[in-house]
């Protein structure tokens, strides 16, 4: 009966509306991703962010050993090292001031983190151009390489970078392993050490690259502290004078739409190089995959505007004909590259690679290579002055002959007056017990020759 109850009970209550399911789950998410819950004072997070922006005393030492770290790793091609000098860099410090500054509208903070951040810019660029003037080592590694060509993904690691360095920066607990995490992410010393490693080497493009890459992490990064300030609601600072805040706020706009604009400019242009070379990628992997004939090499070359697009292709193996690659071209447009130029270069039949020869040739200079070592590692044998087992075969003589004290032996090469090698001779010298008792040379000379497989034997009887 109490059963039956229930049931009814259960069967009379009216079904939760979707809008009270889409409250809860919207309390639900609230929950999750609030930021209220461990959030810093405003004063308290200004404070400390205005402290690492001043690059005085410690901190520019310290900037000085991490440029000199890097510029190392950079030199001698190691990443750990690379993040080594990341971690120690306090380069985080004003970037982040210019972005907080723009946010709350402090214009002497603004002014105090440009300021040091010329300051640093200046001390990283001399300390690593000076190292790289000196150091022996001037080879393009590839961590070089790297930091002189920016992508779309450097743009989207700074700013997510910055994002979570800014965050961790309005928390109460600031020891998580945030900020040391976005400064190894995004990478600021390293393009700094590689414009100075462009200057002492007089390789300007790497200079010129090495900046780009800098500064397009530096703004992204101040643009996702601005951001969040903004998101988190920080009071913007009031001035009492209404000219000076108007003219200051002025200005401050001013520099920001000269900062941010051109590099979200840069960065949109960024994202259809790197949208334009995946669709050029895939045309290629799929378009020209012929059993008989590679593509071993692919230039994309991306032109925004009236001017085309152009991809450059290097093929060996069968050549295609006129027809196929047109019928390439026409499907340009199927892949959306319809302002794209397609340019293929190819061998004529008359220049193909024979592999097999190819592998030949290289197995007749290896077998020759093999020849060589052998022969050399024979003479070298005949040259080498090396006592035969002096101490066996001195044994040897002791017990084959009584009147034997001591044993000497030497192999050497016999040389005629013009200086050609001879065959090889074994010198003994034999000194005796008893000097008024005869040595049976002959018997001892012959023993040697068996013994020690050597045809010329020299011996000497000392008295």
């Amino acid at each position: 009966m109490k059963h039956k109850n229930k049931t009814t009970e259960h069967a009379s209550q009216p079904p939760r509306s979707f809008s009270a399911w889409l409250g809860e789950m919207r309390e639900f998410l609230r929950g999750r991703f609030n930021l209220e819950e461990d959030k810093a004072q405003r004063d308290e997070v200004v404070a400390n962010i205005s402290k690492g922006v001043e690059f005085r005393g410690v901190n520019l030492w310290v900037l000085i050993f991490a440029t000199m770290v890097a510029s190392l790793g950079l030199n001698v091609n190691s990443a750990a090292v690379i993040i080594g000098a990341m971690l120690i860099s306090p380069i985080m410090g004003p970037i982040m001031g210019v972005g907080l500054s723009l946010g709350i509208n402090d214009f002497d903070l603004l002014k105090r983190s440009l300021r040091n951040l010329a300051l640093m810019f200046i001390v990283a660029i001399v300390t690593s151009t000076l190292y790289f003037f000196i150091s022996p080592l001037s080879s393009n590694s590839s961590e070089l390489l790297a930091r002189t060509v920016p992508t779309t993904y450097d743009v989207l690691i700074a700013l997510f970078g910055g994002l979570a360095g800014i965050m961790a920066q309005t928390r109460q607990d600031r020891t998580s392993t945030v900020i040391p995490g976005v400064a190894i992410a995004t990478a600021l010393i390293p393009p700094l050490c590689t414009a100075g490693f462009g200057l002492a080497t007089g390789q300007f493009r790497f200079f010129l690259g090495a900046l780009y890459l800098f500064f397009i992490n530096s703004v992204f990064i101040a643009l996702a502290t601005y951001l969040m300030v903004r998101f988190l609601g920080y009071e913007k600072k009031v001035f009492i004078n209404r000219a000076r805040e108007r003219k200051v706020k002025r200005l401050m706009m001013i520099i920001t739409l000269v900062t941010f604009i051109p590099s979200v400019v840069i960065g949109f242009h960024m994202v259809r190089v790197s949208v334009f070379e995946a669709v050029a990628d895939k045309y290629v992997a799929q378009v020209f995959n012929f059993p008989q004939t590679q593509v071993i090499e692919c230039n994309k070359h991306y032109a925004g505007g009236r001017k085309l697009s152009r991809i450059e292709l290097l093929l060996v193996g069968e050549p295609l004909g006129e027809a196929v690659i047109e019928n390439a071209r026409a499907q340009l447009a199927g892949y959306g590259l319809e302002r794209t130029e397609l340019v293929v270069r190819q061998a004529n039949t008359e220049d193909r690679v024979d592999v097999v020869s190819l592998q030949r040739s290289y197995q007749e200079l290896l077998g020759e290579k093999n020849r060589r070592i052998e022969e050399m590692s024979s003479q070298l044998k005949r040259y080498r002055m090396t006592n035969v087992e002096v101490n066996d075969v001195a044994c040897e003589i002791g017990a084959l002959m009584e009147n034997v004290r001591a044993v000497s032996l030497t192999k050497g090469i016999t040389f005629d007056v013009k200086g050609t090698p001879g065959d090889t001779t074994l010198i003994c010298v034999v000194t005796r017990k008893d000097s008024t008792q005869l040595l049976d040379r002959e018997t001892l000379k012959n023993w040697l020759r068996v013994r020690t497989k050597i045809a010329n034997v020299k011996l000497f009887v000392e008295p």
